[in-house]
């Protein structure tokens, strides 16, 4: 399960991390939010061991999707050594993902 971020603990859980992370950012009341969700529980489960997964609602810490200049959700942004590598906005399909995951992990 992907774990939910919030202001404390994503720098010290994203750009701290020694190895590659993906971040949702969602909100409850996102329908492609939920749409997606399924597919960032099972994207976790698979990278596992090779990469993290995890979730920050925007509606909570609204100054880390500012940072990251997040203007629409769902959005999936990836991080490599602490940087933005790439990011995805909006709902796509879970092949598209990994995809851009595996783009990354070499």
């Amino acid at each position: 399960m992907a774990t939910v971020l919030n202001s404390n603990t994503f720098d010290e859980e994203v750009l701290k991390s020694d190895i590659p992370v993906m971040v949702d950012f969602y909100a409850d009341w996102c329908g492609p939010c939920k749409m997606l969700a399924p597919v960032v529980e099972e994207l976790s489960s698979e990278m596992a061991g090779k990469a993290k997964v995890f979730k920050l609602n925007t509606d909570e810490s609204p100054d880390i999707a500012m940072r990251y200049r997040v203007m629409s959700i769902p959005a999936l942004i990836f991080f490599k050594n602490g940087e933005v590598h790439s990011q995805i906005v909006g709902a796509y399909p879970k092949a598209v993902i990994q995809d851009k995951f595996n783009e990354y992990l070499k």
